[in-house]
């Protein structure tokens, strides 16, 4: 089964790193707010680069002078199930973890740029 992790990032700006395993590497976000597990609460998510399956275990400080300098720690991780993967439009994903479950979105706007998404718990 896939894996998810959720990182809390305490970089220039704290922020949560939303990940989930595709085709062999973490697929990635960056949430300015902590993620919810209240049906329809949204949160930005800014995708940045895919990482390697490894970082989904890191917990530690990254140096100063280093991208994404700062803490991190690991907030929720678990397993995954892919329902639909457009990234151009929308992502769904079954997701067990400890602190969230249930169908999630990844929801991109249109307008704002490709990297600009939604996420939120959708209904079951």
């Amino acid at each position: 089964m896939p894996i998810f992790v959720v990182q809390e990032h305490h970089a220039s700006h704290l922020h949560w790193d939303f990940r989930f395993e595709h085709e062999g590497k973490l697929k990635s976000w960056a949430i300015p707010k902590e993620p919810s597990n209240r049906v329809g609460e949204k949160r930005l998510a800014i995708q940045v680069e895919d990482h390697d399956l490894e970082w989904a275990n890191f917990e530690g400080v990254i140096p100063e002078g280093e991208y994404g300098a700062g803490r991190v720690s690991i907030w929720d991780k678990g397993s995954c199930e892919l329902l639909l993967y457009d990234p151009s439009d929308k992502i769904e994903l079954i997701i067990e973890g400890r602190r969230l479950k249930g169908r999630f979105v990844l929801l991109r706007f249109k307008r704002a740029g490709e990297k600009m998404f939604l996420f939120f718990k959708a209904r079951e």
